[in-house]
């Protein structure tokens, strides 16, 4: 049976992981080498020659998350900060970037303290509102960067209706879709239109909170050529440890989100009838105004919850403090849950006044939701509000 016609799990377990032919292994080494024996000058044993340029256990995990995103070519990198960097580096001074109003803190600060020093430009717009990224669309756009789930405030693209929108204008812009918080096992942006795919796979694919790494997925052959140049160059590649570490986690990635996803919508409903609560934002939500399309593009609504406590920061860091199970940190798509405020921890980069337009406010508490019992959680939630 071909590999590219199993399903999820089959695929996370099989794709890229054929057994070493040197012994027979079933799970891919750990090939922790720098460099290879060539037979004569310019004439390598198997294709490989330094492994910042290639590693098989590296080549191994590409492979898999490629499978699993439904693409063709994957490129993994050292974080998900080094994937998005090797994307900047697809475009030339004075190019122009559409970007995400609350994308990732990281994120914003990427293009707003480093590449605007080469001059990249970007603007900042609500991806909910297709009116506003035509709008933004200039003769010098190159790529739209979108995150959808978005963090915190978990806002949903409909990335088809963006990608057709860009068809439509007859534009060669490249949309790049953050896949973070949705998993390839929840959301798959190539086949809504998108031409790349980004993942931090410190997050879900990681799943554990052991290893940071990033990858990108596309289907284009140029594309692809052109981003493992720039990985190659650039050098910002994973270790074959925390590549087998990825791999090892791939195999659970259904399962996992599977519970995340469980978890979260009982803890949501929870929080939204809660006294000392006053807004929750959760995809699956009916009250959610993006509902409708998390139901067209999504299999289920991901492990993400933010949601705005009655009363102020203090309020917020004492409340993030009294729970025992939620650990505070940073950080999210772990086996084990953890509990933020982003104003002060992960988007405390954004300016203040972009924060509070955008309500990331100081009452704001993103929770990243683990795989214990959802009835031990909700009980930690409960002594905590309380």
């Amino acid at each position: 049976m071909e590999k590219s016609k199993l399903k999820f799990a089959s695929r996370a377990i099989k794709a890229g992981q054929s057994p070493d032919p040197a012994t027979g292994a079933k799970v891919i080494p750990i090939y922790q080498t720098s460099t290879y024996i060539q037979k004569e000058p310019g004439k390598t044993v198997a294709g490989y020659e330094y492994s910042r340029s290639e590693n098989p256990t590296r080549t191994a995990l590409e492979k898999n998350l490629a499978a699993l995103e439904g693409g063709k070519y994957g490129i993994c990198f050292a974080s998900g900060c080094a994937a998005l960097v090797a994307t900047v580096h697809l475009l030339r001074a004075d190019d122009h970037v559409i970007l995400g109003d609350d994308v990732y803190g990281g994120t914003f600060r990427v293009f707003d303290k480093i590449f605007s020093k080469v001059g990249i430009t970007f603007s900042s717009v609500d991806m909910t509102n297709l009116d506003a990224i035509n709008h933004a669309i200039t003769e010098k756009t190159k790529l739209i960067w979108l995150e959808t789930p978005t963090n915190p405030l978990l806002k949903i693209a409909d990335i088809k209706k963006i990608a057709d929108l860009i068809k439509e204008e007859d534009n060669k812009i490249m949309i790049a879709v953050d896949n973070t918080f949705a998993t390839p096992y929840l959301q798959n942006p190539l086949e809504l239109g998108a031409d790349m795919v980004c993942h931090s796979s410190t997050k879900y694919i990681g799943g554990h909170a052991d290893v940071i790494g990033g990858a990108l997925i596309v289907n284009d052959k140029q594309l692809a050529q052109d981003l493992y140049f720039i990985q190659k160059s650039v050098g910002a590649v994973p270790g074959p440890m925390d590549c087998y570490l990825l791999l090892r986690s791939t195999k659970t990635l259904q399962i996992r989100m599977e519970r995340h996803c469980y978890n979260a919508k009982k803890i949501a409903e929870f929080l939204e009838q809660h006294a000392h609560v006053q807004n929750v934002f959760y995809p699956g939500l009916v009250s959610h105004p993006q509902n409708h399309i998390a139901k067209k593009q999504m299999r289920d609504f991901g492990g993400m919850i933010s949601f705005v406590i009655k009363g102020d920061k203090k309020n917020a860091s004492q409340f993030c403090k009294s729970t025992k199970l939620f650990s505070l940190a940073e950080s999210l798509g772990g086996v084990e849950s953890l509990i933020e405020v982003p104003s002060i921890m992960t988007h405390a980069s954004i300016p203040h006044e972009k924060r509070i337009a955008l309500g990331i406010t100081d009452n704001l508490i993103r929770l990243s939701v683990g795989i214990e019992d959802v009835d031990d959680l909700i009980e930690d939630l409960t002594q905590a509000l309380r």
